[in-house]
C-alpha cells in the first residue's frame, strides 16, 4: 500500500493537537488545497471505521486551511460553526481527501463548503462559518 499518493506533501500546520490527529498532507489542486490523511489504527473506533472526531477534525482543518492560505499575509481563522453530514465510513488503510471551497469571504466572516472522499466514494459533506481575525 502506498503511504502517501503522489502530489501530496506533509502539511505545515501548527504543532499541537493536529500532530496527534494526523499526520496531514496537502496538495495544490486547480482551485483549492486538498488535505489528505491515511486512516491508521489510531483513527479507528469500536466499529472499525474512522472515528467521527477524526473526520470532523479533517473537515475543520480543510475548510479553515483554505481560508488561511487565501491571502498574504496568512489569515488567522477561528471556527464559528461547522456542520457535517456523515455518509459513509472510512476504513483502516483508506487514503482520505478533503476538498474545501470558499463560498464568500468578507472582512470578518467567511463561509465555506466541501466534501471528504476516499477514491470515488463520498464519505462526508461539510459547511462552515469562520471568523477572520484580521488585525
Amino acid at each position: 500500500m502506498e503511504i502517501v499518493p503522489d502530489g501530496f506533501a506533509p502539511a505545515n500546520f501548527s504543532t499541537g493537537f493536529l500532530d496527534v490527529a494526523g499526520p496531514y498532507f496537502t496538495r495544490k489542486d486547480a482551485d483549492h488545497i486538498a488535505v489528505g490523511i491515511r486512516i491508521t489504527t489510531d483513527h479507528i473506533n469500536g466499529i472499525n471505521v474512522a472515528h467521527g472526531g477524526v473526520m470532523t477534525t479533517l473537515a475543520d482543518v480543510a475548510l479553515s486551511y483554505q481560508l488561511f492560505v487565501s491571502e498574504q499575509p496568512r489569515l488567522p481563522i477561528a471556527t464559528i460553526n461547522l456542520n457535517t453530514n456523515f455518509l459513509s465510513g472510512a476504513k483502516l488503510g483508506d487514503w482520505v481527501v478533503a476538498h474545501a471551497h470558499i463560498d464568500r469571504k468578507g472582512k470578518r466572516t467567511a463561509y465555506c463548503h466541501g466534501n471528504i472522499v476516499t477514491g470515488e466514494r463520498l464519505l462526508m459533506t461539510m459547511t462552515g462559518v469562520f471568523a477572520l481575525l484580521r488585525k
